[in-house]
């Protein structure tokens, strides 16, 4: 079960392959706003140059839990 966390403070986003901040990270994130919530994924939003906020990563509901920080 992979893990993802999100920070709310440093608006940052890591995805660790197992338990968060124990296991290795697959992906590291900055400047996150958002992180949203479908049925099936959540999906990280990251700001451009141009402070537009596009979708970066999406991973499935099913095997990640996700931890928000502050």
């Amino acid at each position: 079960m992979q893990t993802l966390v999100f920070n709310t403070t440093n608006k940052t986003a890591k995805l660790y392959k197992d338990a968060a901040e124990q296991s290795e990270v697959l992906y590291s994130l900055e400047d996150v706003p958002t992180v949203k919530v479908f049925d099936t994924y959540y999906q990280v939003m990251q700001r451009d140059a141009f402070e537009k906020q596009l979708p970066v990563l999406r991973v499935p509901v099913s095997n990640t839990n996700m931890v928000i920080k502050e």
